[in-house]
């Protein structure tokens, strides 16, 4: 399958983001017939509960990516479709509505977005795959309201063996982000992000590690305000897997933040 540009820095990216919460959810997963049926709760900082249900299925060639309900009366409503092969239609419905066309074939991706319900923004991106292990890419959005190009970025990746890099833009052109993904072995990996930009030759950064223990995966990082964070990923049971994530700034307990959640 082709990468597209928002996958361009995925490697450093998820070992970084993904796991850390300081939110308490609790997610069920159940099969009812034809539909997937999801029910997630979470319990916000006052302690009170609040939860949502969703659910997935296909049907006659329509794929109903996502059906959710919310406790506050919201919905969501994300659906796609394959008319063409390479071709993806999709629809994405929530306080907006974007309609999408995805096209993946070979080492080329293409993607746009169309804001149906406001009609005030276009969006498109592409990527190529090398065969050198080089991708190239970069994506443009339109403002349709004000009739002028809004942003517009580009970005690099290289990856050869167990080494990664990545280099992407952000504010029209103005910033540069770096990212790297190392390998060491088959349970450790290493990897860092940092942002560059005239006004500040050197940002924001953070550096952070993962690690495939016996009995899940064990993740820390630092990042460059000092805050510390380190999150465990284990099957507790058949099918119901624990995250536990903890933050802290320094030394200092008083700002300790944890979260946790379960899958099941």
């Amino acid at each position: 399958m082709p990468i597209k540009f928002k996958d361009i820095s995925k490697g450093p990216s998820d070992l970084l983001s993904d796991d850390y919460t300081s939110s308490v959810t609790l997610k069920c997963k159940k099969g009812a017939g034809p539909i997937a049926v999801t029910i997630e709760t979470d319990r916000s900082s006052s302690g009170a509960l609040s939860s949502k249900i969703g659910g997935k299925l296909s049907y006659k060639g329509v794929s109903f990516d996502k059906i959710q309900f919310k406790a506050d009366g919201g919905h969501v409503l994300e659906t796609s479709t394959v008319p063409y092969p390479d071709f993806k239609l999709s629809f994405k419905g929530n306080k907006g509505a974007d309609l999408g066309v995805d096209y993946g074939k070979g080492n080329l991706a293409l993607t746009s977005v169309l804001d149906v319900k406001d009609m005030s923004k276009f969006s498109t991106s592409g990527c190529v795959s090398l065969s050198s292990g080089i991708v190239l890419g970069g994506d443009a959005s339109y403002s349709i309201s004000k009739s002028s190009l809004s942003g517009y970025n580009l970005g690099a990746s290289y990856s050869s063996g167990n080494m990664f890099g990545s280099i992407t833009t952000a504010s029209k052109v103005s910033q540069a982000n770096l990212g790297l993904l190392y390998k060491v072995n088959n349970e450790l990996s290493v990897a860092t992000k940092t942002t560059h930009a005239a006004d500040k030759p050197f940002g924001s950064f953070s550096v952070g590690c993962s690690y495939n223990a016996a009995f899940g995966i064990v993740k820390a990082k630092v990042a460059d305000d000092g805050v510390i964070s380190a999150a465990v990923v284990t099957d507790i049971a058949p099918k119901v897997t624990l995250t536990a994530s903890g933050t802290m700034t320094g030394t200092d307990s008083s700002t300790f933040k944890y979260g946790l959640g379960i899958v099941m």
